[in-house]
């Protein structure tokens, strides 16, 4: 998965996420969790913008590279590098074999009956959400 480095700052219940490497992405919240996953979002969005245009992104650095680019106005004493994943869908369905606990199975396929989706749907939001909570 490819991940780009954000620069999170802030303070109390106002947080910021720059994504030095994709130009006019950023990402804020009330805490550092919910400025990245807003961040994680707004990558998504912007690739995706890029992809219908046909513009590639430019290619994910690493901290280290972001950190010794004076364009990037990375202040390692106020501020703190953080990993945004992109999130793409390919716009296209696999299969998966997974083994999985029956209990759990039945939770789950209760729990996607309730809110009227499909396993798949449920599992693969399920997933994005805890991908874009880890950050």
């Amino acid at each position: 998965m490819t991940q780009y480095v954000g620069i999170l700052e802030g303070g109390g219940d106002v947080w910021s996420i720059r994504i030095p490497d994709v130009a006019g992405c950023h990402g804020g919240g009330d805490s550092p969790d919910q400025a990245l996953a807003d961040a994680i979002s707004a990558l998504r969005e912007v690739a995706q913008r890029y992809a219908m245009r046909g513009v590639p992104l430019k290619h994910a650095r690493s901290i280290q590279e972001v950190a010794g680019d004076p364009d990037s106005e990375f202040n390692v004493a106020t501020e703190v590098a953080v990993m945004v994943p992109l999130l793409l869908d390919k716009a296209r369905s696999v299969t998966a074999n997974i083994s999985i606990d029956a209990g759990l199975l039945e939770s789950i396929d209760a729990e996607a009956k309730r809110r009227g989706l499909t396993r798949s749907a449920f599992l693969a939001s399920a997933a994005r959400d805890k991908i874009m909570s880890a950050g």
